[in-house]
C-alpha cells in the first residue's frame, strides 16, 4: 500500500520552495481533503476552491497560486475534480492550467466559470485538450473568450474524443464560432452535453439555429443542448423540430429566454406527439400564451409519454392555458415536474394546481408553486425550484443530483467524477 500523501504539508513546502506566500483558502481546502480518506481510495475527490463562498470570507485564487497548486496535484491520483469558479484567474493562469492539463492524467472535472480568462487563455486550454485524454467535463461559463476563443474550442472538438460535457455559456461567442461548433459536433461522437447560452448575435436570419438543426440530424450522441438567449423565433424552432424528427438521442432541450410564440410551439407540440426521447423541455421566458399552452397540453395528454419535466415560467399564460396543462397531468403520469410561476394565475389555476399537489399527483419539490388560503380563497406562492436552480453553484450542504433542480445531466451516466 502506498504512503498516504499529505496535501496540505506538500502545499506548504511547495510555497516555501517557490518563495510564494500561502493562500489560506487553498491550504484549508487541502487540509479538509487530507481528512477525506473514504472517498480518496474509492471514487476520488473534487477540490472545491470556489471564490464565491457566502458563508466564510475566502482569499480568491490568483494566477500566482496556480503553479504551486499544480505541483501539489501533479502526482496525486485521487484528485479527479477541480472547482476554481469565481476566482480572479486571467490568461496567465490559463497558461498554467493548460500545462497542467497536458501533464495530468487523472483530472476528469474542471470548473473555471466566472474568472477573467480571455481569448489567448481559451486558446491555450483548448490546445491542451488536443492531447488530454482524461478530462470529461469542462466549464468555461462567464469567461469572455469571444468569437475567436470559441473557434479554438470548435477546433478542439474535431480532435478530442474524451470530453463529454462542455459549458461555453455567457462567453460572448459569435455567429462564426457557433456555426463552427455545430459543424464539429456533426462528427464528434463523445460530447453528450453542451451549453451555448447567450452568444452575441447581430443577425436576424437565425443562421446559427439552422446549423444547429443540421447538426442534430446527424449527431447521435448529444443528450443535452442549451440554446438560451439565442434570439430564436418561430422559424428557428421549426428548423429544430424538423431535425429532431430524425434525432433519437436528445433528452434535454433548453430554449429559454427566446422569442418563441404560440406558432413556434405548434411545431414543438407536433414533434412531441411522435418524439420518444425528449425528457426535459425548458421554455422559460418566451411568449407562448394560452394557445401555446393548449397545443402542448393536447400533445402531452393524448400522445407523448416520454417528457418528464416542463418549464413554462413567464410565458404570459392565463388560467385557460394553465388549467389545460394541469388537466394533461391527470392523464399523463410520466410528466412529473412542471414550473409555471410568472404567468397569470386566476382562481381556476390556483384550484387545479392545489388539487394536483394535495392529491399527491404533483410533489411539492417538483413544482415552483405552493397553495395557501386567505379568507376562503386559494392562492399560489412561489417556491425556489426550477430546472436551473443550481446552475451557477451548488448549495453549501453538498451536491444536488435531482434533475428537477439541476441544469446538468442527471439522466445519463455522466458525472463530475
Amino acid at each position: 500500500m502506498s504512503i498516504r500523501p499529505d496535501l496540505q504539508q506538500h502545499y506548504v513546502r511547495a510555497c516555501q520552495n517557490a518563495g510564494q506566500p500561502e493562500n489560506p483558502f487553498i491550504a484549508h481546502v487541502l487540509q479538509e481533503a487530507d481528512k477525506n480518506d473514504k472517498i480518496r481510495w474509492t471514487k476520488g475527490i473534487t477540490l472545491k476552491i470556489a471564490g464565491n463562498n457566502h458563508l466564510v470570507p475566502v482569499q480568491r485564487v490568483t494566477d500566482d497560486d496556480l503553479p504551486v497548486l499544480a505541483s501539489v496535484l501533479h502526482s496525486t491520483v485521487f484528485v479527479t475534480g477541480l472547482d476554481l469558479r469565481c476566482n480572479v484567474l486571467t490568461d496567465a493562469g490559463a497558461e498554467h492550467m493548460a500545462t497542467f492539463l497536458q501533464e495530468n492524467s487523472t483530472l476528469r472535472y474542471l470548473n473555471l466559470m466566472f474568472n477573467n480568462i480571455g481569448t489567448s487563455g481559451a486558446e491555450l486550454i483548448a490546445r491542451a485538450l488536443h492531447r488530454n485524454a482524461t478530462l470529461v467535463y469542462l466549464r468555461m461559463t462567464g469567461n469572455k473568450i469571444g468569437n475567436k476563443g470559441g473557434m479554438f474550442f470548435a477546433s478542439m472538438l474535431q480532435m478530442n474524443s474524451t470530453l463529454e460535457k462542455l459549458d461555453l455559456g455567457d462567453c460572448d461567442m459569435g455567429t462564426q464560432c457557433l456555426i463552427a461548433i455545430a459543424t464539429a459536433l456533426t462528427q464528434n461522437k463523445s460530447v453528450k452535453a453542451i451549453n451555448l447560452n447567450r452568444p452575441l448575435l447581430y443577425s436576424q436570419e437565425e443562421e446559427t439555429t439552422v446549423h444547429v438543426a443540421l447538426m442534430l440530424k446527424n449527431n447521435s450522441s448529444l443528450v443535452e443542448l442549451h440554446l438560451c438567449k439565442h434570439e430564436m423565433k418561430n422559424f428557428g424552432v421549426e428548423r429544430l423540430c424538423e431535425a429532431l424528427y430524425e434525432n433519437s438521442s436528445l433528452r434535454y432541450l433548453d430554449l429559454s429566454c427566446n422569442k418563441i410564440t404560440r406558432d413556434g410551439i405548434k411545431f414543438l407540440a407536433e414533434l412531441l406527439k411522435q418524439n420518444q426521447t425528449l425528457e426535459i423541455l425548458d421554455l422559460n421566458a418566451n411568449r407562448i400564451e394560452d394557445d401555446g399552452a393548449i397545443y402542448l397540453s393536447e400533445a402531452l395528454a393524448l400522445n407523448n409519454r416520454t417528457l418528464q419535466a416542463l418549464s413554462v415560467v413567464s410565458n404570459n399564460i392565463s388560467g385557460k392555458g394553465l388549467v389545460a396543462l394541469s388537466d394533461a397531468m391527470k392523464t399523463n403520469m410520466e410528466l412529473s415536474y412542471i414550473y409555471i410561476w410568472g404567468n397569470k394565475f386566476d382562481e381556476a389555476t390556483c384550484l387545479t394546481f392545489s388539487e394536483l399537489i394535495q392529491t399527491g399527483r404533483l410533489k411539492p419539490n417538483c413544482t415552483d408553486v405552493e397553495p395557501y388560503e386567505v379568507d376562503g380563497h386559494l392562492h399560489l406562492a412561489e417556491l425556489s425550484h426550477g430546472l436551473k436552480k443550481h446552475y451557477y453553484g451548488t448549495p453549501s450542504c453538498g451536491e444536488v443530483m435531482n434533475k428537477d433542480a439541476n441544469a446538468s445531466l442527471a439522466i445519463v451516466a455522466v458525472s463530475e467524477y
